[in-house]
């Protein structure tokens, strides 16, 4: 559970971290990450849109860990997007949280103004209020544009991966240029399709693991941070025992063999700049 991967400004990252999306703020939420901790997990990732940063930050400071044994990931929403707007999303992210610093702060997707949000948080960066400054959702062209107006290149960027769904050429351009890849979703967002191909299916009987594990264990072995949802609390204990088996080279191949290109989300290109839904969501996060 201490496995950690390097951002290019030397900082660690726990490879391994929970997700909290979509999982509700209640009694629900609070076993949830209750059972995460108890597990051995130390990173969590959450973001404004989820609605649950204050319900993630009252756990965490009960659990009676010290603040720096966390890795807190927070996100700036489209609707905050712009110097200003950044900065305030930012303090009011940090009040829910009842923290003084974040670990990692994320542009949620290249909306309009993100270069202005960049700028922003290059800026927390710099006063050490932000560890790891990176992106979430973004294609190579919104990285390219990036590092050409940023004075600090981004350091991750958070994408839909998953076997069907591998990023293999954004990946490739991600370890060329020191951002490191994280993935959301990366069981496939529990789709059964994929959770009983017979490929994993047999390596998950080989290894007396389930195929969940199988996949993480593949994301692991390429080097990606994987942050894994549940609120079901033997599937979070499961999701952290991942550590005491490997997968060949043989087959880490066979699973890159089942790349078909399919996204189980939305594309984020042209995505998050539609007016309309970008005006739908400012009503929804207020």
């Amino acid at each position: 559970m201490h496995q950690t991967v390097e951002a290019a400004n030397g900082v660690q990252i726990p490879q391994l971290g929970f997700g909290v999306y979509k999982i509700q703020k209640g009694a629900v939420f609070d076993r949830s990450v209750e059972a995460a901790i108890q597990s051995g997990y130390r990173h969590f990732d959450t973001a404004k849109i989820y609605g649950n940063e204050e319900a993630l930050g009252s756990v965490l400071h009960r659990s009676g860990i010290p603040r720096a044994e966390f890795f807190i990931t927070s996100k700036v929403w489209t609707t905050d997007l712009g110097y200003h707007a950044t900065k305030k999303a930012f303090e009011q992210t940090l009040r829910k949280l009842n923290v003084t610093y974040l670990d990692m702060y994320l542009i949620h997707f290249a909306g309009p103004r993100y270069e202005e949000a960049w700028a922003a948080m290059e800026e927390l960066y710099s006063e050490g209020r932000i560890r790891v400054i990176g992106t979430a959702n973004f294609e190579m062209e919104h990285l390219e544009h990036l590092k050409k107006n940023a004075c600090i290149p981004p350091m991750i960027n958070q994408i839909e991966t998953h076997p069907e769904f591998q990023q293999r050429e954004l990946h490739e351009y991600m370890v060329r240029h020191r951002i490191l890849h994280e993935a959301w979703g990366p069981l496939g967002q529990g789709n059964k399709t994929l959770l009983e191909h017979p490929v994993l299916v047999g390596m998950a009987s080989k290894y007396r693991k389930s195929v969940a594990q199988i996949i993480l264990r593949w994301h692991m072995n390429r080097g990606v941070i994987v942050i894994p949802k549940s609120s079901n609390i033997q599937r979070i204990k499961e999701n952290s025992e991942i550590f005491d088996f490997d997968l060949t080279e043989e087959e880490m191949e066979h699973i890159r063999q089942l790349d078909t290109g399919t996204r189980y989300s939305v594309n984020p290109t042209g995505y998050m700049v539609n007016p309309i839904y970008v005006k739908i969501m400012k009503l929804f996060v207020k």
